[in-house]
């Protein structure tokens, strides 16, 4: 049927909207589920920086969306799922199921993870870029996530799976704010 991604940085919103559009859905008559990855510990449901939360069944694939009764599905945090996952979205979309996608686009060295790029592959119907407030200068066009450790960008050696144990921080920042490689010394 038909794909939408909701896309960008860290703290920019994307959470938001996929609750306020499926938190409309609760007054309707149409059935949807929501999923989120095994791999996100940081929260037990759909959560954003503002407070607001709506359930969402953890799992490590998206294989059981395939039976679910349910007509529309939304995923949260799609980059957190391996890239082979974006073949069980197409055959949802075959199935005639609506798909809403909320996912960082971009890795730690500032390309489109392979999940996302699968996503593009299948012709979303609608991309909705979401932009952060940099944390380094303050412009309001924040399009990368920065991996930091003891405050300072990590460029090198990032873990696949990057650990929410308090090892690493993040910061969304601009074009310009972004470290890809390290400074020369």
């Amino acid at each position: 049927m038909e794909l939408v991604l909701i896309l960008g940085p860290m703290k920019s919103g994307k959470s938001l909207e996929l609750i306020s559009y499926f938190s409309f859905l609760t007054y309707t008559n149409q059935s949807f589920a929501l999923y989120q990855p095994m791999r996100n510990v940081r929260d037990e449901q759909i959560h954003t920086r503002h407070g607001m939360q709506m359930e969402a069944k953890k799992v490590t694939t998206l294989a059981e969306a395939l039976t679910a009764p349910e007509g529309i599905i939304g995923i949260d945090e799609m980059h957190m799922f391996p890239e082979s996952e974006g073949v069980i979205v197409e055959q949802l979309l075959k199935q005639g199921k609506k798909v809403v996608v909320s996912s960082l686009d971009t890795d730690p060295y500032g390309r489109l993870f392979g999940v996302i790029r699968n996503l593009f592959e299948l012709g979303p119907k609608e991309v909705r870029y979401r932009r952060a407030a940099c944390e380094c200068c303050r412009n309001p066009e924040a399009v990368y996530t920065q991996i930091l450790q003891n405050g300072e960008p990590v460029t090198k050696g990032i873990p696949a799976s990057v650990p929410d144990d308090g090892t690493f921080g993040y910061r969304s920042v601009c074009r310009h704010c972004f470290v890809k490689e390290p400074a020369c010394s």
